[in-house]
């Protein structure tokens, strides 16, 4: 039996900690460097700077941190998996090349790419492939529109590229969680067919990928927690049965706890099973064990066999959007937002229906009798979006300009006010045959092989999730969610998804019974007229609501404050309900 693999992350997004690889390396012992760096934003932005620099559509903060640690994870065999491949996968690991000879260093350097159907979509489309997208079942269209379409691969190509010797891989866009399990399954030699190791390696790498996500970072509890200042990074040590321990090194900040975990494995999921190229993870199966400080057991993970299909994320240039803020102070603040709003329209030469799109809101951040001036803000919010660049321009900002002495007491705008709108992009998600989109693993320097992205089949069971109890009843306080429960939500496409979690069995059982879906649009009312996906996890003390739409077309076209859901949660716990008196009183 081999022995269990510790596996660290070193980035949970584009942009994280530029320390984190090097503390991870040097701080304590580990078998593989991880990282993720792609998020559904990440791929249009990268597209973006590739649009302007050719072949540099890849994470370039990777290459400093190669910089940093490869001279050391070379000398103690850590192996690095990272999908800072991102659009150019083949352009990043000859990047690490170039600076693996800038140090004098010859690692066996590879790359999994496959991912990139954006060649492919007229062929796809005359091959019968209509890629419709996977929630409204819109037709493709027009293909020209997108410049990324790319399907999230699964571990085996880095299985592959493992076994071939690699010291360093480099992917496109695999599933995040793939990071983890390719090392994994490599290491331990899981067939394609062992689901339950595998969902046991597609958990423990849905743990870690957001990095300090786990060990502290956006957790609802953080009071709790010591050294939050300066969070360590998380490991998992990932057992030949798919079980595994989460921990951190010894000695930095944060913490890893059963409430820590139970927040990160509520991030950005749906239902009970979790679907994934390789396997579908039941995550009503998932049972947490503290077993000592900063460490916690996952097992007994069950998985079933996946779909026939791979998901696809696709970006299109969705048009120009401009947004506005005006800010309104004091009193009379709902009679101002109207001036406002009808001056503006006056005032613009073009009228809202004009454009493809206009949201305006009120927002009442202002407070009653306000102590400082800013309490005494609120602000009216438009935002424009258009396909005709022109509209969203200069005849906007002059629009606001011209009413800013002649309509309402204490105007003026929040931000900067450009005279040109900005791009943003739309998110698409659709879903393509698995046995049409191979890996391609690639040593540089070396051969090249292909990994079929097809998974065995198998039958799916049903499981059980158990009972806890009645809900405890008697006299209730008024009080915050808060104070009790803990959330986590984000981002998944125009949804959103907010898990929410009790740290005792009766406080589950009185929140599995209060939080339907109907009290959960009473208390979110911005959720109110949109449909809502409601599951229980009895074995995580946990709900899990999705949200379809809140985001409109994903992060990038969203026109919320909080494009990206991250604070969603936190808005729940601060809502006041009836509690029973006697859950205060629990351990």
């Amino acid at each position: 039996m081999a022995a269990p693999l510790r596996i660290a992350n070193c980035s949970g997004f584009f942009g994280d900690r530029l320390s984190a690889a090097k503390e991870m390396v040097e701080d304590g012992p580990i078998d593989v460097l991880t990282g993720d760096w792609l998020a559904e934003l990440t791929m249009l932005i990268l597209a973006r700077t590739r649009a302007k620099n050719p072949g540099v559509g890849y994470a370039r903060t990777f290459i400093t941190q190669m910089e940093q640690v490869m001279g050391t994870c070379l000398e103690r065999g850590i192996k690095v998996v990272s999908n800072a491949g991102g659009l150019d996968p083949d352009h990043c690991a000859e990047a690490v090349a170039e600076i693996a000879a800038k140090l004098g260093l010859s690692p066996v350097i590879a790359y999994v790419n496959g991912d990139d159907l954006l060649p492919r979509l007229d062929d796809l489309g005359k091959a019968g492939v209509d890629l419709a997208h996977f929630e409204t079942g819109e037709a493709l269209g027009d293909v020209s529109r997108f410049i990324t379409a790319n399907a999230y691969l699964g571990c085996f190509g880095i299985v592959e590229a493992l076994s071939m010797g690699a010291d360093i891989v480099v992917t496109g866009r695999v599933t995040d969680a793939a990071l983890v399990c390719g090392p994994a399954a490599w290491h331990h030699q899981w067939r394609r067919d062992n689901f339950d190791a595998l969902a046991g390696g597609v958990v423990a790498g849905h743990v870690i990928e957001c990095g300090a996500q786990v060990t502290g970072g956006n957790y609802s509890f953080f009071g709790e927690v010591q050294g939050m200042a300066r969070v360590g990074f998380p490991w998992v040590e990932v057992a030949e049965d798919g079980s595994s321990v989460v921990g951190k090194h010894d000695g930095t900040g944060g913490e890893v706890s059963v409430g820590t975990v139970t927040s990160q494995l509520l991030y950005e999921i749906g239902g009970p099973s979790y679907l994934g190229p390789d396997v579908s993870a039941r995550f009503d199966t998932i049972q947490l064990e503290q077993i000592a400080k900063d460490r916690v057991r996952i097992s007994g993970t069950r998985g079933e066999a996946p779909p026939t299909t791979l998901k696809v994320a696709m970006n299109e240039v969705g048009g120009y959007r401009r947004d506005l803020s005006v800010a309104l102070t004091g009193l009379d603040i709902e009679a101002k937002a109207r001036l406002v709003e009808d001056a503006f329209w006056l005032a613009c030469p073009f009228s809202p229906s004009d454009f493809d799109s206009v949201t305006s809101r009120l927002v009442r951040t202002d407070k009653v009798d306000p102590a400082t001036n800013e309490e005494a803000v609120a602000t009216w919010r438009l935002t424009l979006k258009d396909r005709d660049e022109r509209k969203v321009g200069r005849a906007v900002a002059d629009a606001v300009v011209e009413i800013a002495l002649a309509t309402v007491p204490g105007f003026f705008v929040l931000g900067a006010s450009p005279f040109k709108g900005s791009t943003f992009g739309v998110y698409r998600p659709a879903v393509v045959p698995s046995d049409l989109v191979p890996q391609y693993v690639t040593v540089l320097g070396g051969k090249s092989t292909v990994v079929d992205s097809t998974a065995p089949r198998g039958s799916c069971a049903i499981y059980s999730r158990g009972h806890h109890g009645d809900a405890p009843g008697g006299p209730t306080t008024r009080a915050p969610l808060g104070r009790l429960f803990g959330t986590r939500s984000g981002d998944k496409g125009g949804n959103a998804n907010l898990g929410i979690f009790a740290r005792s069995e009766d406080a589950f059982a009185w929140l599995d019974e209060f939080l339907s879906a109907d009290e959960f649009r009473r208390l979110l009312p911005e959720t109110a007229p949109l449909e809502i996906d409601r599951y229980s996890f009895s074995n995580l003390c946990a709900l899990n609501f999705v949200i379809h739409d809140l985001l409109d077309e994903g992060v990038a076209a969203s026109t919320r404050q909080d494009a990206q859901a991250k604070g969603l949660g936190e808005w729940l716990r601060s809502r006041y309900v009836e509690i029973p008196t006697v859950l205060f009183d629990s351990p």
